[in-house]
């Protein structure tokens, strides 16, 4: 059993990131780009508008609540990226902390969010650049899953067009998302080229959608209707919280920062700065954004796929709608091109260990990127986008990087207190006692659901329907509270930890089947091959 559980020294892991061959050519003006095209993408021109439909203007409590949880654990990253500044982001802070097994399995969560979450951004790409390349057959800007339901429904729409017109070889008609599985080639190819390369175009189009985003909020300031801000919260605050995996989805992505650890001029000073700049400039964005398309439209038009180009369609600011296509189309190619080089990076470290086949490991000599790595990445994104969906992909995304989240806090509780915090130019996460904040927080905090929302426990009350993922995590939220009396926590991880498992309860049923499937996967697969061929086998 304890082999399951055998972990990677810290000093082992910072060898690691010593004897690389990449070339280090990033900066924190180039890590904090990174971060903003990772942030800004799908989650401000396509997710937003769902988030906004469930919860009305009241989802920029929603946004704060995740970027409070992604600040908290955006510090515990900056530690951990500071003291191991090597690839791997939270899959190698939980092998040094918690071990292999939960390494193996954070690891497999975040092929979810980089592979798997491109392929949502991609589909909401295509929608925007049909938008600007018009004349394009239905069959070639649809997926088939999309056009199949289509038709066993009967609606009309260009899923039903695509299955009416496409063309058939033996049967089976040709439906696929041409212009989705071409931006993930052209992508794969490019991060296969090199770091530097994919540092310039990433810097370009963060300054192009910038710029769009900021005239999106000039122009569309002066046609808020304020009417439209009453109710705030229409759903009341369960609606704010139905569009959790909306607006999570918008956040994902300041950790891949770390993931690129390797290719920094200065990993320990660079990395922290990074991930917190990109987060304060994306919250405030997001907030704005969704006051400004509340405001210009009723929250019950939203729930569309391209809400920014809707709202300008309302209010016939026709000339708007060309420049948000183009931003979209920027601002997600930037998200598909640091999610692109993102995963090969996580499958270069758990290659490193053992747990992955050699080749992923492999070094390209000429372009000093991981080359094998990168076109299984490819891979792994365009498959899925000829047969899979938007919002399959979104509500899988979401939970495994929250996950995620939930043991890199947990980590840093477990990680020794840092020795040497004072050096020059390393990042050292504030040090809070929590041993008697957290403890009487959770009193006054217990008092007030008792008396004012007692039924947070139930889904339907009068069929005794419990809302299990509220239960567990209020025994969650009880156990931190003893053991920071106990063990005397820090507390910015132990805000971060809860914060991200109150997130997790906003997912319903379906995420949680479809991550346990998942979760299945990624455990026969270890069992097969990485348990045995780790570096740590026998060590234990």
């Amino acid at each position: 059993m304890d082999s399951l559980f055998r972990k990677k020294s810290v000093s082992a892991a910072d060898a690691d990131g010593h004897n690389t061959n990449m070339r280090r050519v990033l900066s924190v003006r180039d890590l904090t780009f990174f971060g903003i095209a990772a942030i800004i993408g799908g989650g401000t021109f396509s997710a937003i508008g769902n988030a906004c439909y469930s919860g009305g203007p009241g989802v920029i409590f929603l946004y704060i609540i995740c970027a409070v949880a992604c600040g908290f654990t955006a510090m515990c990253y900056a530690e951990f990226a500071s003291r191991v500044p090597v690839s791997g982001s939270a899959y190698t802070y939980a092998y040094i902390t918690f071990g292999e097994l939960f390494a193996w399995i954070i690891g497999w969560a975040l092929i979810m969010e980089y592979s798997i979450g491109n392929i949502y951004v991609a589909f909401s790409w295509s929608g925007y650049f049909t938008n600007l390349i018009p004349g394009i057959p239905e069959w070639l800007t649809t997926n088939y899953r999309t056009a199949h339901q289509a038709f066993l429904s009967g609606i009309p729409g260009e899923g039903l067009t695509a299955w009416n017109i496409a063309p058939q070889i033996a049967g089976l008609r040709i439906i696929f998302d041409m212009p989705a599985l071409a931006i993930n080639i052209l992508l794969t190819i490019l991060v296969f080229i090199g770091t530097s390369e994919s540092r310039n175009l990433s810097n370009a189009m963060v300054i192009i959608k910038l710029a769009i985003i900021a005239l999106v909020i000039g122009v569309g300031i002066f046609y808020i209707d304020i009417e439209n801000w009453t109710p705030f919260m229409p759903n009341g605050f369960n609606g704010v919280m139905a569009g959790v995996s909306a607006v999570f989805f918008a956040y994902i992505g300041f950790d891949a920062i770390s993931t690129l650890a390797e290719e920094c001029k200065n990993p320990q000073k660079d990395l922290p700065r990074s991930m917190i700049y990109s987060l304060v400039i994306c919250t405030i964005i997001y907030m704005v954004l969704a006051l400004i398309i509340t405001g210009m439209a009723s929250y019950k038009l939203l729930g569309v796929s391209d809400p920014l180009a809707e709202i300008f369609k309302i209010k016939g600011v026709k000339w708007m709608l060309f420049l948000v296509s183009i931003a979209a189309v920027v601002a997600m190619t930037s998200v598909l091109l640091v999610y692109q080089m993102g995963q090969p990076r996580i499958w270069m470290s758990m290659s490193r260990d053992g747990l992955m086949p050699k080749k992923f490991s492999e070094i390209h000599p000429k372009h000093k990127t991981p080359g094998f790595a990168t076109i299984i990445t490819g891979l792994a994104v365009g498959i899925p986008i000829l047969f899979t969906d938007e919002k399959l992909v979104l509500d899988f995304t979401s939970i495994g990087t929250l996950f995620a989240f939930v043991l890199v806090c947990g980590g840093m509780l477990l990680l020794p207190r840092n020795d040497d915090a004072k050096v020059k130019g390393k990042f050292r996460m504030p040090y809070v006692n929590s041993k008697w904040i957290v403890p009487a927080v959770t009193i006054i905090c217990a008092v007030l659901i008792i008396r004012f929302t007692p039924d947070s426990i139930y889904l339907d009350k009068s069929n005794h329907e419990y809302n299990i993922p509220m239960i567990v995590f209020y025994v969650v939220w009880v156990i931190m509270a003893v053991l920071s009396y106990i063990k005397s926590y820090s507390l910015i991880p132990v805000v971060g930890l809860l914060s991200c498992c109150y997130l997790l309860t906003g997912m319903g049923w379906t995420n949680w089947a479809m991550f346990g499937v998942w979760l299945v996967i990624g455990l026969v697969i270890y069992f097969l091959y990485g348990y045995r061929k780790s570096k740590l086998a026998g060590r234990v």
